[in-house]
C-alpha cells in the first residue's frame, strides 16, 4: 500500500461516525447492508449517513453496489488487509511474536476453547 492511500483510509477512519459505519459493515460480512439499516445501526440520519459513506468509498474501504432500487455498501476485506499489512509491516523491531494481539499472548489456560469438529 502506497502512503497516500493509508493516508486516505486513517483519515477517513479518524471520525467516530466513519468508524462504527466501516465496524459495523466489518461485523455484516460480504452481502454488506442497505443505508436503512446502516443508519439504524449506527443512529445517523441519511443525509449525513450519505457524507460519510461517499468518504469511506473515496478512501477505497468501502465498496457500493445498487441492488433494485437499494445500495448495499460492503467493507473492502482487501483494502482493510493491505491497511493492516502496511501498519504492521516491520513491527516489534523484527520481532513479531510481539505483534500478536494481546488476547493470543494470554496462557493458554486463560484463551477461551475452540470448538473441533468430530469427523
Amino acid at each position: 500500500m502506497e502512503m497516500e492511500a493509508a493516508i486516505r483510509a486513517l483519515s477517513a477512519l479518524a471520525q467516530e461516525t466513519r468508524l462504527a459505519v466501516f465496524r459495523r459493515l466489518v461485523q455484516a460480512g460480504f452481502g454488506g447492508l442497505p443505508v436503512n439499516k446502516i443508519a439504524e445501526a449506527v443512529g445517523v440520519a441519511g443525509p449525513t449517513l450519505s457524507f460519510h459513506l461517499k468518504e469511506l468509498v473515496h478512501a477505497g474501504l468501502v465498496h457500493a453496489r445498487q441492488e433494485g432500487r437499494f445500495i448495499y455498501y460492503s467493507a473492502n476485506y482487501a483494502a482493510m488487509a493491505e491497511l493492516m499489512a502496511f501498519l504492521s509491516e516491520n513491527c516489534c523491531g523484527g520481532n513479531p511474536e510481539l505483534c500478536t494481539p494481546a488476547a493470543d499472548r494470554r496462557p493458554a489456560s486463560k484463551r477461551p476453547r475452540k470448538e473441533v469438529a468430530n469427523p
